[in-house]
């Protein structure tokens, strides 16, 4: 499998753009789950929310790897560094089987959104004024695990060609049919 990981802050277009690139190349897109499982909560996430999200992205990011061709490309919408940066920032501490997870389930290309584009409340984002700052939480974690990112900023069918010049970028270099 080769994992494409859309990541950044809160409301910088990581669903839409996880959507919009699995459409463009006609292969799998995986939804964001720590967004499904705080909706249904009906409370406020505690640690052990974090961790169970954080548990479950490992297992559908296993299960890709089980059920995908060798040279299938798949998208994530967030994955494991997202969830680092919440327990630290929310908790103070992480839990050292996540820092173990990440460097297991490293992906291939990860995609950084800027935090370029409008502000969006929608109930479950709680960060409006830290996005630049954890924006720079999330590209210091890349760097310190060596995962390769690609910056993406721009509006609209700017930013989505943009993702998919740095796709295609990354799969004439690396891909080996």
């Amino acid at each position: 499998m080769i994992s494409v990981v859309i990541s950044g802050p809160e409301s910088t277009g990581k669903s839409t753009l996880t959507q919009q690139l699995s459409k463009h190349f006609n292969t799998f897109g995986q939804e964001e789950y720590a967004r499904i499982y705080v909706e249904r909560l009906g409370r406020k996430y505690n640690f052990h929310d974090v961790e169970t999200i954080a548990r479950r992205q490992c297992a559908l990011f296993k299960r890709q790897l089980q059920i995908s061709d060798i040279n299938q490309l798949v998208f994530f919408d967030t994955f494991l560094i997202i969830s680092k940066v919440w327990f630290q920032e929310v908790y103070g501490k992480c839990p050292i089987w996540l820092h173990l997870s990440i460097q297991t389930f490293k992906p291939n290309l990860v995609l950084l959104c800027l935090p370029d584009l409008q502000w969006n409340y929608d109930g479950v984002r709680e960060n409006e004024s830290r996005r630049n700052y954890l924006f720079d939480c999330y590209r210091k974690e890349f760097d310190y695990y060596n995962i390769e990112y690609k910056l993406v900023d721009g509006f609209g069918e700017e930013r989505l060609l943009k993702a998919i010049n740095y796709v295609n970028e990354w799969l004439s270099l690396n891909h080996k049919s």
